[in-house]
């Protein structure tokens, strides 16, 4: 938190403890609605309750839309419901609707119930819509004008439209209600009054549907350095539009998601404060895992039994030391590869949509890692055990380690690593592509799931080698 931002908090938190409403409101008219957001979810509801009581209608609907979705959970239970109606009516429709979007259904429709006919409907368009796509984001109040209007005509009706955010174009649209492209504004303050807008309308305009994922419509404004982007419908009907402010928003949820899923949780944790509910959201991950150890751990106790049968027990236990080793590294290089990967997809890199050109120089670029992993691994795995006395082996079975087998070991552990990196590459470079082909977001291929799928793939490799290496030179 900045400097000022804390002081702002201790300034706040001093009045709440004293009472001091009067001073309290003073202070609260001269800050933004994102600092005070900030605020609020720090302190408790008693305090919240008091401090929305002291602003003005408009700030604490910015202020409810601005906190984060456990807060605003919160905030919800000391609203009551006109009150919460009247803030929601303050939004814009298309925030409007991603706050109505987190309340029960039951409780959404009653407070669009008593809202304006014509503002609850456009609400309700938008919550129709999927909340990751464009449909879901835009915003349905926009300056059009028809193809068949003049200049002066269109300056009138755009000093008659209620709208208070900036624009620097306007969208052309047919009888139809079709898209035609757009106008800029220095056009129609340059142009004679009696110029037809069809003669001025720019038809090469990018636009979004509004089933467009909110990933894409990220990277349309982000490849073309867009302020605004108008919304069409099957029919190439115009009825919204995106700007930059908001997909900013739909950036940082993005990344935040992706984020949660290669961490090993979900964004639904933050939908509520409770620990359980969070706790709960995580062991739905931690679960799978845990059973996916559960099957290293069988591997483990599998090779245990074969080596004690061939009379290779101290083989056994000194290279199970070095496996830890090979399940890390070579997991955290297909991790590096499939970040790399939904990176690009996310981004809408062109060269990362290309599997070829992608596996070309991941394939390349893992030989490197997997030969330097390989050597030096060994070399650690050569001189390490001879660091330590070996004393245990010998007190456990009539036959210690030889330097044969701890060649064999070695040798066992470089092809291993080189094998375990290979193969780690290889699912890291496709399961992405391979989840955004099913329509499942690629950041899983990054989560623990598939880092615990690699240790039993790479626990198999290594001892499977070890073993056939001490069997192939006989008892």
């Amino acid at each position: 938190m900045a400097d000022e931002q804390k002081q702002f908090f201790q300034q706040v938190e001093e009045l709440l403890d004293i009472g001091d409403k009067k001073s309290l409101s003073a202070i609260l008219v001269d800050q933004r609605s994102s600092d005070i957001s900030e605020v609020i979810e720090i302190i408790n509801n008693d305090q919240r309750r008091i401090v929305f009581d002291l602003l003005d209608k408009h700030i604490s609907a910015e202020v409810l839309e601005k906190v984060d979705e456990a807060t605003r959970s919160e905030l919800f239970e000391i609203f009551e419901e006109e009150e919460l109606t009247d803030l929601i009516s303050e939004l814009n429709p298309d925030d409007a609707a991603d706050v109505l979007s987190e309340l029960p259904q039951q409780e959404s429709q009653e407070v669009l119930e008593h809202m304006p006919e014509a503002e609850a409907d456009k609400i309700k368009d938008l919550m129709s819509y999927s909340e990751d796509s464009a449909g879901g984001i835009m915003d349905p109040v926009m300056v059009s004008v028809s193809e068949n209007d003049t200049v002066s005509e269109a300056i009138r009706q755009i000093q008659n439209t209620d709208i208070d955010e900036d624009f620097f174009s306007v969208f052309v649209v047919n009888s139809q209600g079709q898209f035609l492209g757009d106008v800029r504004i220095q056009d129609l303050i340059r142009k004679r009054e009696d110029t037809p807008i069809k003669q001025l309308v720019e038809t090469d305009t990018i636009y979004v549907n509004v089933d467009t994922d909110q990933e894409e419509v990220r990277n349309v404004f982000s490849k073309n350095d867009l302020i605004v982007v108008p919304v069409l419908d099957i029919n190439n009907i115009l009825v919204g539009r995106i700007t930059a402010d908001r997909v900013i928003e739909v950036a940082e949820e993005e990344a935040a998601e992706d984020i949660y899923v290669m961490a090993g949780t979900d964004a639904a944790e933050l939908e509520n404060i409770s620990a359980i509910h969070a706790a709960r959201v995580r062991m739905t991950w931690l679960l799978p895992c845990l059973a996916g150890t559960a099957v290293t751990a069988v591997v483990y106790l599998t090779f245990k039994n074969i080596f004690i049968e061939s009379l290779h027990l101290p083989v056994y236990m000194t290279a199970i030391a070095f496996a830890p080793m090979i399940a890390a590294i070579s997991g955290n290089a297909g991790l590096q590869t499939s970040a790399i990967v939904v990176s690009g997809l996310a981004t809408g890199d062109l060269a990362a949509l290309r599997i070829s050109q992608v596996f070309s120089r991941e394939v390349r670029v893992a030989l490197f890692v997997a030969l330097s992993c390989g050597i030096i691994g060994g070399v650690i795995c050569g001189l390490l055990p001879n660091l330590l006395e070996n004393n245990l082996t010998a007190d456990i079975t009539e036959k210690p380690i030889n330097l044969q087998d701890h060649l064999r070991i070695v040798l066992a552990f470089s092809t291993a690593m080189f094998s375990a990196i290979m193969v780690s590459t290889t699912l890291g470079l496709f399961l992405p592509f391979l989840f955004r082909k099913i329509k499942i977001d690629p950041a899983i291929s990054s989560g623990p799931l598939v880092t615990t799928a690699n240790d039993s793939i790479s626990v198999v490799i290594y001892l499977t080698l070890v073993l056939l290496l001490v069997q192939i030179a006989g008892p």
